[in-house]
């Protein structure tokens, strides 16, 4: 097994705890980078190193690895995939073996081919493939193979084509990968020289079986034949026949150059793409599927030919039998994208065929939509979930991972499946792949389902693949946890090894800026700040990457640079410029006022603090900490228990009262009303427009009246005697933050509190305000009660003694 020597430098990592040994320990656990980066920053002269011997191959760990059967999508020049319908046969061919296809196991030759006229050329006296050469590709491929059984590369992945297994219709709908009779060097050099003998002679029947033949090569001579002049000559005749092959002679020539990886630019590919388009609507389907899947095969976009294609689906959709449906549903998510028009017929073909596909089938068909991004209704999403939920155990992990991508994009929260889901997933955990693992831990945070024995088993098997997580894994991983606000028992452990993949990746968080603000958000949640991570993510050169995201990443850096601000007082790195931060919160302002402040639990609670406290003067209904992107109601009691009037809508008379300095006793107040202090008229009480603390001294009648209910309120504990706790505090009082929550803030049927939201309590209580939480369990069923059960359950919250005791 082999092994790699790892320098690992302890970074600055701030963490808020109340214990200094906590924080000492999570200072010495921090985050390394790769060696091999290099684009890492320079080390400090005293940073203090130690070698670590790391496994490559962890213990019981194996990824399948089928590269064919999954090609990496590739982006070809879009010029030259549009400007290929106007190419002449006659034209100069470019190099097919300048591109490198990932199945090809050889190295291509990247020599150059010489024009060819129009005159036969003579033969080649060179072999085919000279022995050095063949010595070459060996060596290559040896050591090509080794490296792959030693080291799981960060984008490896399941067999997306193991559904076609379960059927003997797939075959005639896709291309198979499988061994074939292979031909001799010999036979391949004869087949080339007969090319070269017979110029313009050979009909399109036997330049297609030229093709297939050649084919059969064996795969490590595959790159020195698409570099050869004849074979070039070849193709050559095939373009300029192209129109006169029939179609199932044209399909065995795509197949073929799928067996050879033809690059996917390469000229006959032009050509039989245009032939193609140009016959759809005289192909059966199972033949357009089968070259949809050819062309996937060789990794080329063909968007024209997915065009037509969708549109003679859509034209003969109640046709389609189930194995065309899986296969065509499996095309379109390769393709990336879906059809809108197709979406509702999608759904009725789910419904019609879901209890007779398979269960690989179910995943295939949640794969193919969750990857073309086609949203689905509920009705369906929960109809996939309850036919998964009742044969979970006899379903692969790579098929269910599928089922949760697209449950979690619909947002579905099937309470069956999750538990089942906690009952199955981890014991399974450590053979799953390390993309897997991350898309079931994004699944349960995005549908906020807290399952301690699931994330209990991903945080004890991830520090050992930490390795192999890309920058969005390693981001989704933090993002997950904090968003679930969880510490696993490992958590050194496993958010040291986190981090230090964080380091290691930095250099994808330039093209990726996304991922590095998800991940040190999720670390947030947690009162982690690794201070150079940071550091890196606030500096100007960062910010203005990330406004070249396709994503709104300004709120999130808005988020974190404060929370930093407020949580990392010693923290001496890069700040946010305050442009930005004015401009974001004048963006999560004026999105405030139109959807927050005015929700009816919201609305609801401030109306009546006014009524009871004495009017709009002492309750402010606004985000007291903008970047949390949620509201406050905030009010403020003195030492004795008395509402303090703050929020005047003039600042000018606010500047004005804050000059005098005039304490608001009883005495002043008596004055202020004009002798109406202990009025016994409830009636002129609610009839008159109270002034600034007339509303604080309401009398139980007036409230009564309020309510207009024949009932006996409790007395207001700003009239009582001062408590024990409260004749102690500080004269400046107490500002309390109302919360009214919801459901979304907690996780999935629990009071379970998430992470943004567990941040801003911390946060708010760090800036000396006391938390009241109005929790939706209890306040949204008091909403459909009278009014005055609703002031009284405020009374209870805002007057509590112990919150003038806490300060």
């Amino acid at each position: 097994m082999a092994t790699v020597l790892i320098c690992r430098r302890f970074p600055r990592l701030s963490r808020v705890m109340k214990f200094s040994t906590a924080a000492k320990r999570e200072a010495e656990s921090g985050s390394s980078k790769s060696k091999q980066e290099n684009e890492e920053h320079t080390e400090a002269a005293n940073t203090e190193s130690v070698a670590t011997i790391q496994l490559l191959n962890p213990l019981n760990y194996r990824v399948l690895y089928n590269p064919s059967a999954y090609a990496k999508s590739r982006a070809a020049p879009q010029q030259h995939v549009a400007g290929s319908s106007g190419q002449a046969p006659g034209d100069d061919f470019p190099s097919p073996g300048t591109a490198q296809v990932q199945h090809t196991p050889g190295p291509a030759s990247s020599q150059a081919l010489p024009p060819i006229g129009k005159a036969p050329p003579k033969a080649e006296a060179n072999p085919l493939l000279e022995q050095t050469l063949l010595a070459q590709l060996s060596a290559a491929q040896a050591k090509e193979e080794a490296g792959k059984e030693n080291i799981e590369t960060h984008n490896s992945k399941e067999d997306p084509r193991v559904f076609q297994k379960g059927r003997p219709e797939y075959r005639s709908l896709s291309y198979q990968f499988e061994p074939a009779d292979t031909l001799s060097l010999e036979e391949g050099d004869s087949i080339l020289c007969s090319v070269a003998r017979h110029w313009g002679s050979q009909s399109p029947a036997a330049l297609g079986d030229q093709f297939c033949q050649l084919s059969h090569l064996p795969v490590e001579q595959h790159a020195a034949l698409l570099s050869e002049p004849r074979f070039n000559t070849l193709c050559r005749r095939a373009v300029g026949a192209i129109g006169l092959f029939s179609t199932a002679d044209l399909i065995n020539v795509l197949k073929a150059c799928v067996r050879l990886a033809v690059p996917p630019t390469h000229p006959l590919l032009n050509a039989c793409e245009n032939e193609f388009c140009r016959r759809v609507w005289d192909m059966e389907v199972d033949q357009l599927l089968l070259v949809a899947d050819c062309w996937r095969c060789l990794e080329r976009s063909v968007p024209s030919y997915l065009s037509i294609l969708f549109s003679y689906a859509n034209r003969h959709w109640k046709d389609l039998t189930l194995p065309q449906f899986v296969q065509l549903i499996y095309i379109i998510g390769e393709g990336r994208r879906s059809p809108v028009d197709l979406v509702p017929k999608v759904e009725s073909m789910i419904l019609k065929y879901l209890d007779s596909f398979t269960l690989e089938e179910v995943g295939a068909v949640c794969l193919g939509l969750f990857k073309s991004l086609s949203e689905i209704s509920d009705h369906v999403a929960r109809k996939i979930a309850d036919r998964v939920s009742l044969q979970m155990e006899d379903m692969s992990s790579y098929a269910l991972v599928n089922v949760l991508k697209i449950l979690r994009c619909a947002r579905v929260d099937h309470l069956p499946l999750l538990k089942e889901l906690g009952k199955v997933i981890p014991t399974r955990i450590p053979t799953i792949n390390i993309q897997g693992i991350m898309h079931i831990t994004l699944t349960c945070s995005s549908l906020h389902y807290f399952d301690e024995g699931i994330m209990a088993a991903v945080a004890a098997s991830l520090p050992s693949k930490v390795t192999y997580c890309r920058s969005k894994d390693a981001a989704k991983f933090l993002w997950s946890f904090g968003c679930l606000d969880y510490e696993p028992p490992n958590e050194e452990e496993f958010y040291s090894s986190l981090i230090e993949q964080m380091h290691r990746k930095l250099h994808e968080f330039r093209k990726f800026p996304e991922h590095l603000l998800t991940g040190l958000l999720g670390l947030a949640f947690v009162k982690r700040f690794p201070e150079e991570l940071i550091d890196y993510a606030l500096r100007d050169e960062f910010i203005r990457k990330t406004r070249g995201s396709k994503y709104e990443l300004r709120k999130d850096l808005f988020t974190l640079g404060k929370s930093v601000e407020i949580e990392c007082p010693s923290y001496q790195g890069s700040r946010l410029p305050p442009q930005l931060c004015q401009e974001v919160t004048e963006m999560v302002l004026n999105f405030a006022e139109q959807e927050i402040y005015i929700r009816p639990e919201i609305a609801e609670a401030a109306s009546l603090l006014e009524s009871m406290l004495g009017g709009p003067e002492y309750v402010k209904n606004h985000m007291i900490l903008p970047h949390t992107r949620s509201s406050d109601l905030e009010v403020r009691l003195a030492a004795d228990g008395r509402p303090i009037p703050f929020n005047f809508t003039d600042p000018v008379a606010e500047m004005k009262l804050q000059d005098i300095g005039v304490s608001l006793t009883d005495d002043l107040m008596a004055q202020l009303t004009k002798g109406r202090w202990n009025s016994p008229s409830p009636v002129e009480n609610e009839a008159r427009t109270p002034c600034a603390g007339d509303r604080a001294a309401l009398s139980d009648e007036a409230l009564l009246a309020n309510a207009s209910l024949e009932a006996e309120p409790k007395p207001r504990p700003w009239l009582e005697a001062p408590s024990p706790l409260a004749s102690n505090r500080q004269s400046q009082g107490v500002k309390l933050a109302l919360q009214v929550s919801n459901r979304n803030h907690y996780c999935y049927s629990s009071k379970r509190l998430l992470g943004l939201h567990c941040l801003k309590r911390r946060q708010l209580r760090r800036l000396g305000y006391a938390v009241v939480e109005l929790p939706f369990w209890e306040w949204f069923p008091l909403l459909r009660r009278t009014r005055l059960e609703k002031l009284s359950y405020l009374q209870y919250k805002v007057f509590d003694p112990a919150l003038l005791g806490a300060g």
